[in-house]
């Protein structure tokens, strides 16, 4: 199931030790063992680099990678705004932006093909910790072929994608680029929040992430969490915490003013909610305020996520953005 990457925000294992392994700025030569690289924007990498990942691994990358493997989409968006369509040779089924991520190599999905990673040969693999535990064997076997594999952090928040893209970009020689996506991130989310800062009254809302019979929705302690009080919205499911089921009759009581749906393998899932029993008496239902929202940009932990952010916001306050 699509929303299947979501469910798996589970619990953050470690913090990244980033630390790189430079020469003497006053010397312009190389030290032994050392290349420079330089990035799109001139600037030189120096290279070996040598980062903790995620699950408190040491990896040491020892030149800038020309051949990599991403295994979660997140990743995937991070490299290919990091100017690495070029040197992406594999991703996951699930990776579909941007449309050159489908053209790419695939390599399976949560359980992913270990034998066809190995075959490509990169210089490295990016892993995901909200997928560490289920394929931790798997990662282990392609360190074993001599194949470095970084655990990217399960980031739960903006500043922590801002260090994922950060790190990303260390570790791929590429940390000018890196800053001017973080730069650019920030400028949009400190846009979109100027915008509501000043709404009239704070909306309620609940996010659903998957449909009925199993009805899913994020609590306290979610990136969604953090998306609603950027917005000036409140969360009804606030005093669950994390990915918690509730069933219908208990979001009719708590009567939200916006519903925002996360998912789009069904066709007719707004008008799925609007049809419920018993949801007619729902200020959202009757004010015809369910909106759906692109999952993919509001639950990807990479550049496209302060545009989510703005979804976000034009979903649950439409009148601020003249919608």
């Amino acid at each position: 199931m699509k929303n299947l990457w979501k469910l798996m925000l589970t619990s953050v294992l470690a913090v990244f030790l980033l630390a790189a392994c430079g020469g003497n700025a006053a010397d312009d030569k190389p030290k032994q063992n050392e290349t420079n690289t330089e990035n799109a924007t001139g600037e030189k990498a120096e290279f070996p680099v040598t980062l903790t990942d995620a699950v408190g691994k040491e990896v040491t990358i020892e030149a800038a990678p020309t051949k990599i493997v991403s295994m979660i989409p997140s990743n995937t968006e991070i490299l290919f705004s990091l100017d690495l369509a070029d040197e992406i040779v594999g991703v996951s089924d699930y990776d579909d932006y941007p449309a050159e991520a489908a053209e790419k190599e695939k390599i399976g999905a949560m359980e992913f093909n270990v034998e066809a990673i190995i075959a490509l040969n990169p210089d490295i693999v990016f892993g995901h910790e909200s997928a560490f535990g289920m394929s931790e064997e798997g990662y282990q076997q392609i360190r074993d072929a001599g194949i470095p594999v970084f655990v990217v952090k399960n980031a739960l928040n903006f500043e922590e994608t801002y260090e994922t893209i950060e790190t990303i970009g260390k570790a791929t020689g590429k940390t000018n680029e890196a800053t001017e996506i973080i730069d650019t991130m920030k400028a949009k989310v400190d846009e979109v929040v100027a915008k509501v800062k000043d709404v009239d009254a704070k909306k309620t809302v609940f996010v659903e992430t998957s449909p009925a019979p199993e009805i899913y929705t994020p609590g306290a302690k979610t990136f969604t969490q953090e998306l609603l009080e950027l917005v000036g919205a409140e969360n009804v499911a606030a005093d669950q915490e994390g990915w918690v089921q509730m069933d219908p009759e208990e979001i009719v009581k708590r009567n939200p003013d916006v519903i925002v749906v996360m998912y789009d393998y069904i066709d007719t899932a707004v008008e799925d909610v609007y049809a419920r029993d018993g949801f007619d008496t729902i200020t959202a239902i009757k004010e015809k305020a369910v909106v759906q929202v692109d999952e993919n940009i509001t639950s990807r932990t990479g550049p496209r996520l302060a545009e989510g952010l703005e979804a976000f916001a034009k979903a649950i306050y439409p009148e601020v953005f003249g919608e």
